[in-house]
């Protein structure tokens, strides 16, 4: 279910930004969260985890969004199917 809550705010754009392209100048995405955002790697995620099902965010980039969907999805079929992982089951 997509939750339209208006447009983005800035540090939710930014969020998006750092997801789309932190491999290209960062060794590590804790740096670039760190860098770029000066917030803790966990509020980062919170905040991913907040906006990525809002419309707003879906029309600001819609590949990162799709991804982390996917993601998202994925990670909680595993916690519902016992798996401690994310791969596929055998």
């Amino acid at each position: 279910m997509q939750l339209d809550q208006g447009t983005l705010h800035e540090r939710e754009r930014a969020a998006l930004t750092v997801e789309r392209s932190w491999w290209l100048t960062y060794r590590s995405k804790e740096t670039a969260i760190r860098a770029e955002l000066a917030r803790a790697p966990a509020t980062y995620s919170r905040l991913l985890h907040d906006v990525i099902d809002r419309d707003s965010a879906l029309a600001y980039d819609p590949p990162v969004v799709l991804r982390l969907r996917r993601a998202h999805r994925t990670r909680r079929r595993a916690r519902s199917e016992g798996r401690t992982d994310s791969s596929p089951p055998n």
